[in-house]
């Protein structure tokens, strides 16, 4: 792998522990969603057809083990973490931005009809509770915190707190203060 390739790695490593290199320990004993994440990345930067098809496999079984259904081809920005693990469903099509914290119970889906078919694309700097869902073609800004148990399925302004279902969005310039750790 090149080294900006591996530079994606070390921001997700980062998001977790608060450093960019770690020891073998640590290693070793890493959360099973971080390996996941590094797997991801792993196939999604090797050309090689025979370590892709080994990540592949790698990443499915341990996505069935923790329940984490993200497709390999999602796009995901620099720096994702979720501190527990969790059932987390995240459409392919999706497009997630950097330093996003996501959580157990979390889907990011695609809506099949109306005026908002498709997969979201979430912005930078989002910080999204323990079984939110969002849903269709929609827009969530750079900034936003999206409460535990919260649906959201309209475009969401930057800078803003999001809660409820139906949603209820409050503007904020300090709505992820203290949610986003370790940002890259």
């Amino acid at each position: 792998m090149e080294s900006r390739k591996k530079e994606i790695v070390y921001c997700d490593v980062f998001r977790y522990f608060g450093q960019y290199k770690i020891g073998l320990f640590k290693y070793l004993t890493m959360p099973r969603q971080i390996k996941y994440f590094i797997l991801l990345r792993k196939y999604q930067m090797v050309s090689n057809n025979y370590l892709k098809r080994v990540y592949k496999i790698q990443a499915k079984l341990l996505g069935r083990k923790i329940q984490m259904d993200i497709p390999l081809e999602t796009t995901i920005g620099r720096g994702i973490v979720m501190y527990h693990e969790g059932q987390v469903a995240i459409h392919p099509k999706a497009t997630i931005g950097n330093n996003v914290t996501i959580s157990p119970g979390l889907v990011v889906g695609h809506s099949p009809r109306g005026t908002t078919k498709g997969a979201p694309t979430i912005g930078d700097n989002v910080w999204m509770g323990q079984n939110v869902a969002v849903v269709g073609k929609i827009t969530v800004g750079k900034n936003v915190l999206i409460a535990p148990n919260s649906f959201v399925n309209v475009d969401i302004p930057d800078n803003s707190i999001v809660f409820g279902n139906p949603c209820i969005i409050k503007k904020s310039l300090k709505a992820t203060d203290g949610y986003i750790q370790n940002k890259v």
